[in-house]
């Protein structure tokens, strides 16, 4: 079993700046592909990157290319998503998760923590 926790939300100016942390415990951090996701009030989760397991590969929506950067540290047991450059249209609650390598779906999900961004 694995628990994350995210850290690292809250009320931003457009145009600002947050990062975004993922404590990973329980079983290996370091075997697990990560993700964020994220969910704006009244709509579906939709994927915002994603991570090898070594870091040496990311992935992202269009809609965050360039200003968003996905990393981890897995002596940290820990993800981090770097925000710049932030819109109103990111505001939603963020959730970690973590998959099997080889599998499609994700397996542990944080709680999920808040970004507000104002105009």
């Amino acid at each position: 079993q694995v628990q994350l926790v995210e850290s690292g939300g809250g009320l931003v100016q457009a145009g600002g700046s947050l990062r975004l942390s993922c404590a990973a415990s329980g079983r290996t951090f370091s075997s697990y592909p990560m993700g964020w996701f994220r969910q704006a009030p009244g709509k579906e989760r939709e994927f915002v990157a994603s991570i090898t397991r070594s870091g040496g590969r990311t992935n992202y929506a269009d809609s965050v290319k360039g200003r968003f950067t996905i990393s981890r540290d897995n002596a940290k047991n820990t993800g981090y998503l770097q925000m710049n450059s932030l819109r109103p249209e990111d505001t939603a609650d963020y959730y970690c998760a973590l998959r099997r390598f080889g599998a499609t779906e994700y397996e542990y999900w944080g709680q999920g923590t808040q970004v507000t961004v104002s105009s």
